[in-house]
């Protein structure tokens, strides 16, 4: 079907095409040579192998596309390293809720049956995602699709691990860890979430071991006081000084414990005395560990109370809580309480509530390997953008801690050390003899995914993808993750790839729910990319309801990337549609041109020299969006590129420079200036591609010439020296003037197809007054009748002869009116002005905007008169 027969653009029926062809051209999987300074590489922050498309991997795939087709596009080997992560705990919940609905579980079943019903299950769903990214239209290397379980990946994960331990930096010990009693497992920091709770904060009174007096502490945990090895105070709280080392009574259990002294505590909170369970509070763990008290675990792994709790063991902690509150009472130890509302852990994979556990653990100390990662930033080897976000991330470095990377799971990668008696054997095959049992846990999934630039191009080989693609250039992240993935890439990449693992790390907006709140599926504020591309029905967020119509892919681009900056953004329907907007004002102005030039005429290899003043306008033009254009893509503002994309299309090109120069292309001599407009639009199609690129190579498809596809076409690079100011100054001011008379004839209400006759009354329209009498629908003359109206235009006036046209005696009213109107509100305004109090107290900004608005009702009562 021809061009001539398609007088809209439909996404629906092109996208699935054009994708198809872009992946046959093989410009997706570019050969490994080269060397990364020369080449262009990302790496795709890897979705989970459980996922689909969310607004956020759209937002985040439609950034790095823009830039791997920017780069193409500016002649660089570009490769986007495509994969997923095997998501440890949300793969292994997805199928263990798959045997609990066939009656089994993995307990059941066994550890080698169940890993096994998970890479059945992974071959099944695993490739959801990735085919919605295809939608997206999203360049990836799809022949070299990579997993974090890959053979050649679990090589480089037992490597890393083996050679830490050899240099001390992993060991084995019981330390205090996030504990998810829903999935029995330890659990990383990206994986709780805090919720704002109101619990009941109970006011205890420990008793004096001297029998002199009590001291009283506040707690919403009175189950885990079972646990208490202290009593801390603040060195320099008077109330307490003199009681420092002395001792207590634990109520209910009759233990004695040590009154301490500790600058940790906030002398404020409470009563200023703090109880201390280094067994299930992370800063108490701390201060047990500094001062050298006791452990005691009285909580246990399934949430229920241990033997060490005594008569309250085997209950759950909340009922444990109620029992001991009760013997508290039953003691007269309870002195009072009150409603206490405070941020409390749950785990995002179970909903459970997390608990603080010491628990037998592989650990990695962080000291020695933050030092280089923090180095790299600090001293720009590795920019991220934008500012705050660096200071998070150095932050985090100077106050590390070390980090749990063993999970009690059964999917993911094993840790690869095997026990026999006393014995440790650790080392990326088993050992040889009888008698060895492997470690049954398996490593945190941030630990596989923090090798990902460089495990994913085959490292530990030297391989011929390695030398060519890495370092990768840009990373692109939301900030959840700056710390548990983006810092340890970098740590892990230069001390096992001998380089940081890219130059510039972006941390994007997280587009919210229209009302502002997170975007949840079980919220009903989720909203489907696809829903968007294909049209679907809009969530419960949406006032409106309804289904969305078929935006198409490149019109979700568009929009998201318009909503993109490096803050949090209320997703807008809007400029969804603008982007559609765009799409089809591109496709219809491109229809304009191509059926109207002729057969002859092939997209010039260089800029044709302009002809008319129009032509040098919009060449002048759109060497100023294409220098706006790149600077956005490559400062990572894409919402300023979309802004700059915008203006220019619509507001330049369709909306002037083609009904200017519409005239000469409907003239039967029109090869010259065909050849011209082909050559703005085949610049202007490439200078789009990046950010709509469906649309722009559809439409490529039937530009004359060409036989390679947009996406492997040149960059257009700005040339200043087509650069023409006072041709812009030029038709700029008859764009000016052509409004002005449009408003002015809408405001008489002049005949629509009537040309209105007047006489042009100013300086600098040599070249430009039949355009503005022809865009205006005026009719310019030199006779000498007597105006009856004037308009005024840059450098002058158009003075309004008599004509049939317009009715001047409603006109000299309507403007009479307008008149009394101004000078109201003008008086209005002076008088405001005029208070004293209200120009010292109101905002500058205020002020300055009433002073404003008087400069416009002063000059707009003058054209009046």
């Amino acid at each position: 079907m021809g061009l001539e027969d398609r007088t809209r653009y439909d996404p629906g029926e092109s996208e699935e095409r054009i994708f198809a062809r872009w992946l046959d051209s093989g410009r997706f999987h570019p050969e490994p040579e080269g060397t990364a300074k020369e080449n262009y590489s990302i790496a795709i922050p890897p979705p989970n192998v459980t996922g689909a498309l969310h607004m956020g991997h759209a937002l985040n795939g439609s950034i790095q596309d823009t830039l791997i087709r920017y780069n193409r596009m500016r002649g660089k080997r570009t490769k986007w390293i495509l994969g997923t992560d095997h998501a440890g705990i949300a793969t292994q919940t997805q199928v263990e809720k798959l045997l609990k609905s066939e009656g089994t579980s993995r307990e059941e079943i066994g550890r080698e049956a169940f890993t096994e019903r998970v890479w059945r299950w992974r071959q099944q769903y695993g490739g959801t995602i990735v085919e919605q990214y295809k939608r997206l239209g999203a360049s990836c290397d799809y022949e070299q699709e990579r997993f974090t379980l890959d053979e050649n990946y679990v090589r480089a994960v037992l490597k890393v691990f083996v050679e830490l331990y050899e240099k001390g930096l992993i060991y084995r010990d019981n330390y205090m860890v996030n504990w998810d009693p829903g999935s029995r497992s330890a659990i990383s920091d990206l994986e709780v979430e805090d919720r704002e709770t109101t619990d009941t904060l109970y006011y205890v009174d420990y008793p004096l071991a001297s029998g002199h007096g009590s001291i009283t502490v506040a707690t919403v945990r009175p189950e885990t006081m079972l646990g208490d090895t202290a009593i801390a105070v603040h060195p320099e709280d008077d109330r307490y000084q003199r009681l420092v080392g002395e001792t207590v009574i634990l109520p209910i259990v009759g233990r004695k414990l040590r009154i301490i002294a500790d600058e940790y505590v906030k002398p404020e909170f409470g009563t200023g005395a703090l109880k201390i369970t280094p067994g299930h509070d992370p800063n108490d763990f701390e201060i047990g560990r500094a001062h050298g008290l006791e452990e005691l675990t009285v909580i246990g792994e399934d949430g229920r109370m241990t033997e060490a709790a005594g008569r309250f063991a085997g209950m759950t902690a909340l009922e444990a809580r109620e029992a001991v509150v009760a013997a508290l009472r039953e003691e007269g130890r309870i002195n009072r309480t009150e409603p206490y509302t405070h941020e409390v852990p749950f785990s995002q994979r179970s909903g459970e509530r997390i608990e603080p556990l010491i628990s037998l653990q592989w650990f990695m100390k962080m000291d020695e390997l933050a030092a280089p990662a923090h180095a790299a930033v600090e001293e720009g080897r590795i920019r991220i953008h934008p500012e705050g976000q660096r200071r998070r991330y150095l932050n985090w470095l100077e106050n590390i801690r070390p980090w749990c990377i063993s999970r009690q799971l059964w999917w993911g990668h094993q840790i690869p050390v095997w026990y026999r008696g006393d014995e440790t054997y650790v080392g990326m095959d088993a050992p040889d003899g009888p008698g060895w049992e492997r470690d049954p846990d398996v490593l945190d999934t941030w630990f596989s995914s923090a090798l990902w630039p460089f495990a994913t191009l085959g490292w530990p080989d030297q391989t011929d993808e390695l030398k060519a693609f890495y370092p990768t250039d840009v990373l692109l992240t939301a900030r959840d993750i700056l710390f548990l993935w983006v810092a340890r890439m970098v740590f892990m990449g230069l001390e096992f790839a001998g380089d940081i693992p890219f130059d510039d790390v972006y941390v994007h907006s997280v587009v919210q729910a229209p009302d502002g709140r997170r975007m949840s599926k079980s919220l009903g504020t989720g909203i489907d990319p696809l829903a968007l591309i294909d049209g679907g029905e809009r969530p419960p967020v949406f006032s409106e309801g309804g289904e969305f119509p078929p935006y198409g892919a490149d019109a979700v681009r568009y929009g998201l990337l318009a909503m993109s900056s490096t803050q949090d953004v209320r997703f807008n329907e809007g400029t969804i549609a603008e982007g559609r907007q765009l799409a089809n004002k591109l496709y219809n102005a491109s229809r304009l041109v191509l059926l109207r030039i002729p057969d002859t005429v092939k997209v010039p290899e260089s800029a044709p020299a302009p002809t008319a003043v129009e032509d040098a306008w919009i060449l002048s033009r759109l060497q100023v969006a294409k220098a706006e254009v790149a600077e956005s893509i490559e400062t990572f503002e894409f919402h300023r590129a979309t802004r700059a994309l915008y203006g220019f299309v619509y507001g330049e090109l369709c909306d002037w420079y083609l009904e200017l120069v519409k005239p000469r292309l409907y003239d039967e001599d029109n090869v010259a200036v065909g050849e011209f407009a082909l050559h703005v639009l085949a610049e202007t199609l490439a200078l789009a591609h990046p950010v709509i690129p469906f649309v722009t190579e559809e439409i490529w498809s039937y530009m004359p010439g060409p036989e390679d596809l947009l996406m492997g076409h040149r960059w257009p690079e700005p040339d200043e020296a087509l650069r023409d100011l006072e041709v812009e100054a030029e038709v700029q001011r008859a764009i000016d003037a052509t409004q002005a008379l449009r408003a002015w004839r809408e405001g008489v209400r002049a005949a629509a197809g009537a040309r209105v006759p007047a006489r042009l009354d100013a300086a600098g329209y040599d070249r430009v007054a039949e355009h503005v009498a022809r865009l205006a629908r005026f009719e310019f003359s030199v006779n000498g009748d007597e105006p009856v109206a004037s308009v005024s235009v840059p450098g002058g006036a158009v003075l309004v002869l008599p004509s049939d046209a317009v009715d001047m005696e409603a006109e000299k009213q309507r403007a009479a009116e307008r008149a009394e109107q101004c000078r109201q509100q003008i008086a209005r305004v002076e008088a405001k002005l005029a208070n004293e109090k209200f120009v010292a107290k109101a905002p500058e900004k205020v002020v300055q905007a009433e002073r404003d608005k008087l400069a416009k009702l002063k000059q707009e009562l003058e054209e009046l008169s």
